[in-house]
């Protein structure tokens, strides 16, 4: 990305509008993971699992971030491979949730 601060105001953008959408998803899954646990129908293995992922995800995303530092990327790009793998398993979460 060029220097140009334009392109950053759009890049930072379209992190912060990544990153709402990804609070949204996030907040779908509590509420529904709640409610699973509070009728007693959360099972052993989803309750692993949620409680895995976050190790899993938070390494991931540190991953991704510092390769991306390597690589020369900018502090928006950095930011942005960091929140994607957060965002994906947030969708994912919902959607099996709701189904």
């Amino acid at each position: 990305m060029k220097n140009n601060p334009m392109d950053m105001m759009f890049a930072w953008m379209k992190i912060a509008t990544s990153y709402n959408m990804m609070m949204l998803s996030a907040g779908e899954v509590i509420a529904r993971r709640a409610m699973m646990m509070a009728s007693g129908a959360m099972t052993g293995p989803e309750a692993m699992g949620m409680m895995m992922e976050k190790a899993t995800i938070f390494a991931t995303a540190s991953e991704r971030a510092s390769v991306a530092a390597a690589r020369g990327a900018d502090p928006a790009q950095i930011t942005a491979a960091a929140l994607k793998p957060y965002s994906t398993k947030t969708r994912t979460n919902a959607r099996k949730l709701r189904g």
